[in-house]
């Protein structure tokens, strides 16, 4: 199990925004697609969005496009996510993730951050 570190999160008003953050270590970030989950009360775990290792297109959720970016920074082996026009709909807890083995997308997770509380406010 590796670390994944998760500062941030909180409370915001609908119609804000909010940046999360995923420090990983530097050997992970570098082989693995790197992504983020959501798990609203009552509700499975759903992934958000994933970047590749390489430059591969980021996917998202149908329901965020648009308004949320995932990004990576070599610099600080981390890997960010840009929530933008937030909606109570959005209110979860947030989990940032690793891929098993794929460095393109996510499809077995290998390592979970510890998870962050987003809160909307209407």
């Amino acid at each position: 199990q590796v670390q994944l570190v998760e500062p941030g999160g909180g409370l915001v008003q609908s119609g804000g925004l909010l940046r999360l953050s995923c420090a990983a270590p530097e050997r992970i970030f570098d082989a693995y697609a790197m992504g983020w989950f959501r798990q609203a009360p009552g509700k499975g775990r759903e992934l958000v969005a994933s970047i590749s290792r390489d430059g591969v297109p980021p996917e998202y959720h149908d329901s965020v496009k648009g308004r949320f970016t995932i990004a990576r920074h070599s610099g600080e082996s981390a890997v960010y996510l840009q929530m933008n026009s937030l909606t109570p709909e959005n209110a979860a807890v947030y989990y940032c993730a690793t891929d098993r083995q794929s460095g393109v997308r996510i499809s077995a997770v290998a390592s979970w951050g510890q998870g962050t509380q987003i809160t909307v406010s209407s």
